[in-house]
């Protein structure tokens, strides 16, 4: 038969461990609550830096229409004697160039080749070949 006392310390046990039990799980709804404001903060910042990129970039393409159309009227006027129609087909053929030499470079930095993880590959092989020795070394020592 239990003495009054160890019935108040199973007692205080069981209570100490409740309380820990929801402190614990009142403690991981608080984090949930931090982490779900935080990341609201930085999807809204994510999305207003999305749009300053943006507006940047159509200014961008705009200036430099801009820039291709004063190119094209300075040539046809200029050089070539009012012959807008040759200037335009000239900056046309210049960026088509360039768009192409870009795509090209940009397609050989994203060849899977180049993206492959080598350092982690070497790494993750030396670690097999480690853990297999210390395994085949453990299993004949034992």
């Amino acid at each position: 038969m239990s003495s009054p006392a160890s019935l108040d310390n199973q007692r205080g046990l069981g209570a100490l461990l409740r309380e820990l039990a929801d402190g614990g799980a009142t403690l991981v709804r608080r984090e949930i609550a931090l982490a779900r404001l935080e990341f609201t903060g930085l999807a809204s910042a994510a999305g207003k830096g999305t749009v300053w990129v943006g507006a940047g970039g159509v200014l961008l393409l705009l200036g430099t229409l801009a820039v291709a159309t004063g190119l094209i009227l300075l040539g046809g006027d200029q050089w070539l004697r009012d012959h807008v129609w040759l200037a335009a087909l000239l900056v046309a053929l210049v960026a088509l160039a360039a768009a192409a030499w870009l795509a090209r470079r940009g397609l050989a930095l994203l060849h899977p080749a180049n993206l492959a993880p080598d350092q982690t590959v070497a790494t993750l092989k030396e670690d097999k070949e480690w853990l297999k020795r210390r395994l085949t070394s453990g299993a004949t020592s034992s």
